[in-house]
């Protein structure tokens, strides 16, 4: 896409500490996006609560504060850059989360800072489970029968509907934190209310999973005689 001329000071969230599946490859998508908007001409302000990352290198950004990641902490910054743009989309779930947050407050719009990357509704229809089930039914595919929890009960409720086994999808979660299969009632319990626990929202969608049968495919020869398939 062409450089915008209209942004001048671009602020960065970072994905804080490493977490398995959540923030190492956004250390490394956030150093080179850095990096990237430097080479422009853009004046880079970085927010990361993580020292031990190469992102944190005072070369790749003009400003680097080492600080919380939560909602007080970057709108004080915000506050103090006045920058002209946020982007979220380097810094993984907990960037993403934080600009939601932020969104939703009102505070980028009152600082009059854009949300680069993705719109807060594309954001919402991703993460918020209900509404990319309907997005995908508006464009025509074929979904599992679901329903959207908030509790235990109506979680039992919708299992009365699916069946078990039951896929437990946590919103806003896209790095999978929370989700889970619930093969049975006892299961349900515990499961429904560690995926509640983990959605910023306390929102679970609930699945009906149907068995499939595993076929080899055409590529795979079978095992010759007298070897352990194993």
């Amino acid at each position: 896409m062409p450089r915008r001329d209209d942004l001048r000071k671009i602020l960065l969230i970072g994905a804080g500490p490493i977490v398995i599946g959540q923030a190492c490859e956004f250390d490394y998508s956030g150093t080179q996006g850095a990096k990237a908007l430097r080479a422009e001409g853009y004046e880079v302000v970085l927010v990361n609560s993580n020292p031990a990352t190469i992102m944190t290198d005072p070369e790749l950004a003009h400003r680097t504060y080492v600080e919380p990641l939560d909602v007080a902490t970057l709108e004080a910054i915000l506050e103090v850059e006045r920058p002209d743009a946020l982007l979220p989309t380097l810094g993984g779930q907990t960037a993403l989360n934080l600009a939601m947050a932020l969104h939703a407050k009102g505070t980028l719009a009152r600082l009059e800072v854009e949300l680069l990357g993705a719109r807060p509704e594309s954001i919402a229809k991703a993460e918020d489970r209900a509404l990319f089930k309907a997005a995908m039914e508006k464009i025509g595919l074929e979904c599992p029968r679901a329903g959207v929890a908030h509790s235990l009960e109506e979680a039992r409720a919708i299992v009365e509907s699916t069946g078990f086994p039951a896929i437990l999808r946590p919103s806003f979660t896209l790095g999978g934190s929370g989700g889970g299969i619930a093969r049975d009632a006892e299961e349900l319990e515990g499961k429904v209310l560690w995926a509640l626990s983990q959605s910023p929202t306390s929102e679970v969608l609930i699945e009906e999973a149907k068995a499939t049968s595993l076929v080899p495919s055409p590529s795979m020869s079978p095992p010759r005689k007298g070897m352990d398939p194993a």
